[in-house]
Order: structure tokens, then C-alpha cells, then sequence
């Protein structure tokens, strides 16, 4: 996989900020494409302008994710190609901060198109999923639904990019508000350094090397299955990496797990020659609304930072 320019994640309670969505074909920007570009200009809690469009990315969509988005094949036979639809969007975000839920996910899927389009997306972002985990560690789940929930926000329509974008500027300003109601921004952003916890750990025979962790780790407090061989490492090691950033690595997939991760050539297989039994599996438990994600070897790797 190549190294991605992009922006730096940072926290921050901005009142201007342009809030961004995606809609893919998949998890994997190098091997996945966007379906869907979404975004909001926000000035001082109020969305002043917005951008959507959909993008067609020249092959029929998996079934999948007709299913999960409502997107379909007939929607994108006349929409615009990512070339056309790139500048647009590039121009609409500026050199504003961004901001966004798990958008992670969607800045890696949008500098690697820039980058294929030879052009950058350097923008740096807020992760609304890192600040929903700060403010409610009671919850068990912070996908964007269930925030909105804790918020108090409707949330009419979900995975489509515009209403995730309205939703997510939303519960930004609602947790801007409840994040200042008793402390300054600066108390706010400090809260977010590594502090000791107690931890417990069930695996056999492996201990986490160290007892500080940053709580809001997408790892953190997660169960985490491998399949396949990877080609990084061993699973055993894998697996240590996951109990040091706070992580439960675990040998089976259930309701319980969080992330799937699929060893490269598993996934690259599982992208060009059909599915495996356990990646289907895990997107019936997706369809049912259990929270697992399937992440390739290589986008595990990155969210370590490795």
C-alpha cells in the first residue's frame, strides 16, 4: 500500500469548518472507489452552503452495497465520473479544517483519488467518533446513529452522504456544547492525552507491554478477529499490537466482534474472485445492525499508524 499524503487528525472545537461524507464501493480506498461525495460549509453552528454528488464509477455496484446505501446502479448510469466531480469538491472544501465521522475513512478514500487525479487533499480533520467516545465512554456503541441518539438529533435517512453530513454537523455542535459546558476548549483538547486505566485482559498467556492507552483509539476497548494469512507479520504479533493500543484480539468472529481484519491476499481474492464464508458472515451481521467492521491487512496496519 502507499503512503497516503494527507492532512493530520487533530481536536479542535472550530466554528468554521466544512463537515464531508463518502458512500463507496467498499472499505479499501486502493481497491474501492467513491460512490458519493458530501459536504457542508459551517460558520459559527449554521450550515451556509453544501455540496453533493454522485459519482459513477464505471462497474456495477455489489449487491451489498445497493443494500446498505439505497444507491443503485440505475442512480449512477448518468452521474459524472470522479475527474468531473473532483474539482468541484476540492474547491468547495478550500483549505478549511474538516470534519467528520470516522472520517478517517473518508479523507483516505478522497486523497487517494486527488492523488490518482494529480492533485492533493491536505486538509487537516476532527473525527466526531473520537469526541463522541470522550464524551459518552458509558456507551458501548459510537457509530453515527447511535451518537445522534445521545444528541438528541433526528436522523431520517442513514448511508446516504448528504443526510450523514447533516447529521454529523449536528451532533458536532451538540457535543461543542456539551464538551464547553464545564471547561474550555484548551481543558477539552488536553483531556485527550494518553492516562493511565486499569486493564483486564482473558487472552491466554498475552499481556499488553504497557498500561497507558488513548481512549479513543478506534482499537480501544475492541474486539478484533484476524482471517488469513498476513503478510506483515504473525497473527500472535498482530495481535500484541492490537492489547498495546487497548484492543481485545480474539479468535472468533461473533455479535461481539468489531473488526474483522482479512490478511491481503484473503482480501484482494475476496475483492476480485468472490467472498469468503466469514466476510459474508460479517456482512449479514452489518445488514442486522451489529457493529463489525472488515478491514483489509493493509488499512489495519494504517490505523495503527504502521
Amino acid at each position: 500500500m502507499s503512503v497516503l499524503k494527507k492532512g493530520n487528525s487533530m481536536i479542535a472545537l472550530p466554528r468554521e469548518y466544512v463537515c464531508i461524507d463518502t458512500e463507496t464501493t467498499g472499505l479499501e480506498y486502493e481497491f474501492c472507489d467513491i460512490i458519493e461525495l458530501a459536504a457542508a460549509r459551517v460558520v459559527d453552528g449554521r450550515i451556509t452552503d453544501t455540496f453533493s454528488e454522485l459519482v459513477n464509477p464505471g462497474y456495477r455496484l455489489p449487491d451489498f452495497i445497493t443494500d446498505l446505501t439505497g444507491i443503485t446502479n440505475e442512480m449512477l448510469s448518468g452521474a459524472p465520473k470522479i475527474g468531473d466531480v473532483f474539482p468541484r469538491f476540492l474547491d468547495f472544501c478550500g483549505d478549511n479544517i474538516i470534519v467528520g465521522h470516522n472520517v478517517n475513512f473518508d479523507v483516505n478514500f478522497i486523497s487517494y483519488a486527488a492523488e490518482n487525479l494529480g492533485k492533493s487533499f491536505l486538509n487537516d480533520y476532527i473525527d466526531t467518533l473520537r469526541i463522541a467516545r470522550k464524551l459518552f465512554p458509558e456507551k458501548e456503541h459510537h457509530r453515527l446513529f447511535e451518537v445522534a441518539q445521545y444528541c438528541g438529533v433526528e436522523q431520517p435517512k442513514q448511508h446516504r452522504a448528504g443526510a450523514d453530513v447533516e447529521t454529523t454537523v449536528a451532533c458536532f455542535e451538540m457535543m461543542r456544547a456539551i464538551a464547553l459546558r464545564d471547561q474550555s476548549e484548551a481543558d477539552f483538547i488536553d483531556s485527550f492525552k494518553r492516562h493511565r486505566i486499569p486493564v483486564h485482559f482473558s487472552m491466554k498467556d498475552m499481556q499488553p507491554r504497557v498500561c497507558e492507552f488513548d481512549d479513543t483509539h478506534p482499537f480501544f476497548g475492541k474486539r478484533i478477529v484476524f482471517t488469513g494469512a498476513l503478510s506483515r507479520m504473525t497473527r500472535k504479533d498482530a495481535a500484541q499490537l492490537v492489547l498495546d493500543v487497548g484492543g481485545i484480539p480474539a479468535d472468533s468472529l461473533n455479535k461481539e466482534t468489531n473488526f474483522l481484519v482479512i490478511g491481503n491476499e484473503d482480501f484482494k481474492s475476496c475483492v476480485k474472485n468472490g467472498k469468503s464464508t466469514k466476510m459474508l458472515k460479517a456482512e449479514q451481521m452489518q445488514k442486522k445492525g451489529i457493529d463489525i467492521q472488515v478491514l483489509s491487512e493493509d488499512l489495519f496496519f494504517e490505523m495503527l499508524n504502521l
